[in-house]
């Protein structure tokens, strides 16, 4: 163990306040780093939200969400004051500044979205402005934070390389196209509606795959050719280890710009070329090797994907160099690395 990675001759301490256990960022931003943090002299303690860091829909339950939620996170300040460090998996509470100016320091915000965009956007900047380091998933997250706060870092969201891998060989004769994400999101795969109709009406064999918590509405598509996969965290790999090619559609918004094109890595992870739309992150992730198109047009949606599906072998070689890169650049050991020395250096 180096002799920064320690205080008086201990591991490092540092808690981790997550918004639950079902929330993807406290799995991919947090939780997947505890065991790689203990190999480099961090013991990482990750609090996840019982009462959750969103509040529910019913609008009536709100106030009794608040008060439990405040009083979960009130009984953890005394806590934190045993650790060397503390980070915020983004803010307590969904759009407020609450109770984090009590908790101990030094104070390190990740965040992995453009939270100032919300309708009480103001608290994003002054939540970093009561941390003493921001961690962003991307470039443009930092533009922001960096108006806010000195000390900010950039650490992408890690794929587990050892658990997103590709197979040898396919399972199936049919071309299967596939896009993942939640069931907010699916109006960007039916934003390339027509031309993924143009595309499926050219390749008889090809299927659409959509892996989501609910069911897609694409009315122009044979409901033949559109296989559902309701996601779990059980089939998350293999629904997209068998893909001829991953989408990853977004319209280019302030909101879209500062997304972490994690579904993307996932897709590269598995060795499955990728067409995306280039906004923020995504035209940066493009940029780094030939394992996928940028498409922005319904015509460019159709050529890139018509070019995927009609040469296998190419389309197999860019999946190659996909994986390649996250080997390189975006997996958890990787970033693992990169995490520990920034907390290092905030503690100093």
């Amino acid at each position: 163990m180096s002799a920064c990675a320690s205080v008086r001759g201990r591991p490092l301490r540092v808690a981790a306040y997550t918004g639950g256990q079902d929330v993807p960022s406290a799995r991919f931003r947090v939780r997947q780093y505890v065991e790689r943090m203990q190999q480099s002299g961090i013991e990482l303690d990750e609090f996840a939200s019982g009462v959750g860091q969103y509040p529910p829909d019913a609008t009536w339950r709100r106030p009794a969400w608040l008060l439990a939620a405040c009083a979960e996170r009130g009984l953890q300040i005394p806590g934190s004051h045993r650790y060397d460090a503390v980070i915020f998996q983004r803010e307590l509470l969904s759009t407020l500044l609450t109770l984090e100016p009590l908790f101990s320091r030094p104070r390190i915000l990740d965040v992995d979205d453009a939270i100032w965009l919300h309708r009480r956007g103001a608290f994003a900047g002054k939540l970093a402005a009561r941390c003493d380091a921001v961690i962003c998933g991307n470039a443009y997250l930092a533009d922001y934070f960096g108006q806010h706060c000195e000390r900010i870092f950039l650490l992408p969201t890690a794929v587990d390389a050892k658990r997103f891998f590709p197979l040898r060989e396919s399972l199936t004769p049919t071309q299967i196209i596939g896009w993942s994400g939640t069931g907010g999101n699916l109006i960007e795969l039916e934003r390339i509606e027509p031309g993924l109709h143009a595309v499926m009406s050219r390749f008889p064999k090809a299927q659409l795959r959509v892996i989501c918590n609910r069911r897609p509405t694409l009315q122009s598509l044979p409901a033949d050719r559109v296989e559902y996969v309701r996601w779990t965290p059980a089939i998350e790999v293999s629904a997209l280890q068998d893909l001829q090619i991953g989408l990853m559609p977004l319209q280019d918004t302030a909101w879209a710009r500062g997304k972490c094109s994690f579904k993307m890595l996932t897709y590269m992870a598995c060795g499955v070329p990728v067409v995306a739309s280039p906004v923020g992150m995504n035209g940066e992730v493009l940029a780094m090797g030939s394992f996928g198109f940028g498409a922005s047009t319904q015509d460019e949606w159709v050529d890139a994907l018509t070019m995927l599906l009609g040469d296998p072998d190419a389309a197999r070689r860019m999946g190659d160099r996909g994986r390649a890169v996250i080997d390189t650049r975006f997996s958890v050991e990787v970033l693992s690395l990169r995490l520990a020395e920034i907390i290092r250096t905030v503690v100093g």
